[in-house]
């Protein structure tokens, strides 16, 4: 089962991602956290320049970066799920969707690009206002960060594609037991009826 976990920055994405991983091999599912972008490849690290505006590219050079950055990790994926991992990706194919259609890139290309990448079973939207977000990080933010129209765009993107099949939305601003809890319970009941 592959498991996305999206969201604005802020939004608990990484902590979510941790707790649930060690929530399921807690349980005796052998579980595995891949976060994206995944800095420590030779594409992920020219995103990560990018994103501390030390490169300028447009919006869809961009998105191919991200998208590469998950063909990069592609078999690895495949691997885990093959064999019987719960894969848990901090971030997934609906990133590059939700950031890519706030820039005004087209939605049936993105999603395309994408469509040879292991495909979550269930993503998780921890939805957060762009405003949260903000003041949650203060300082150090990238340059997606620092733009709050933007962010509202990415909002909206992420509640479009949630009222999809597949999705479940969960209210990131509760404290973080009660968002793992709920996690977990929308986990549980995709595992136990698949």
């Amino acid at each position: 089962m592959l498991i996305a976990i999206e969201g604005l920055d802020q939004s608990g994405k990484a902590t979510q991602s941790e707790l649930l991983r060690d929530g399921l091999r807690d349980g005796g599912t052998r579980a595995r956290l891949v976060s994206f972008p995944d800095y420590g490849t030779t594409i992920g690290e020219e995103l990560a320049r990018a994103l501390q505006g030390e490169r300028e590219y447009d919006p869809e050079v961009m998105q191919l970066l991200y998208i590469a950055n998950r063909y990069e990790r592609k078999r690895d994926l495949a691997r885990w799920l093959d064999g019987g991992l719960v894969v848990v990706c901090d971030r997934y194919v609906a990133s590059s969707v939700a950031y890519g259609e706030a820039q005004g890139l087209d939605v049936g290309w993105l999603t395309e690009t994408q469509r040879f990448l292991p495909q979550p079973d269930l993503t998780v939207l921890l939805d957060i206002t762009p405003e949260l977000a903000v003041e949650r990080k203060a300082t150090g933010r990238d340059r997606y960060e620092r733009d709050l129209a933007l962010l509202g765009r990415v909002c909206d993107s992420y509640h479009r594609q949630a009222a999809g099949s597949g999705w479940v939305t969960i209210d990131g601003d509760r404290g973080q037991r009660e968002v793992a809890a709920a996690i977990r319970a929308c986990v549980d009941e995709r595992l136990s009826s698949a």
